[in-house]
């Protein structure tokens, strides 16, 4: 399936996680009722976990963005990262938590157009901050503003390009398989 190199690091539990990361995946545990297979490979590094809980938790919270524009974020940079875990993942956040409509969470999944407008101009400036490693056009930022977002939006996408790359790079790295919650919502980017 993968032709790229595994990482041999064994996930880990509560009870087989070092002093710093076994809080974090206890806090895991209680705020979602399971500790992911993504956050059970990443604690090898507590640090990385710690960055991405600290940076995802702000992003929810402080950046300003609608939760739907929060997946719209999320499922963008996960796409173009390829990474299939996120993608799907983010798929089902969208569908039961975020209340993102499917119609649009599909869109970003398939690449193809988004029905909303607003949330198009803002898939595509993710795509571009993503794509152009932080260096946007003029009209590309132009255009962004126009749609009905902020300066202070560009460096909200940065903080969750950040974060998704902490997610993604390690699951490209670890092969992470899905958790069964996420099944139903399952993506490829072989599609």
């Amino acid at each position: 399936m993968h032709s790229e190199h595994q990482l041999q690091l064994p996930a880990q539990s509560i009870e087989t996680a070092g002093p710093k990361g076994k809080p974090l995946l206890e806090g895991a545990k209680a705020k979602l009722g399971f500790v992911p297979n993504m956050y059970a490979h990443m604690v090898n590094s507590p640090g990385l976990l710690q960055t991405y809980l600290s940076g995802y938790e702000a992003f929810r919270n402080e950046s300003g963005f609608t939760p739907p524009e929060q997946e719209v974020v999320f499922l963008t940079i996960s796409r173009e990262n390829g990474c299939e875990y996120c993608v799907s993942a983010h798929s089902f956040i969208a569908d039961v938590m975020s209340k993102v409509p499917a119609d649009v969470t599909d869109a970003i999944r398939n690449d193809s157009p988004i029905p909303d407008g607003k949330l198009a101009a803002l898939e595509a400036f993710t795509q571009t901050m993503v794509n152009t490693r932080g260096l946007p056009s003029a009209a590309s930022v132009a255009a962004f503003l126009a749609s009905g977002y902020t300066e202070r939006h560009i460096l909200e996408i940065v903080l969750a390009i950040s974060v998704k790359t902490l997610s993604n790079y390690s699951n490209h790295l670890f092969h992470t398989p899905l958790d069964a919650v996420f099944e139903g919502r399952r993506w490829s980017d072989k599609a």
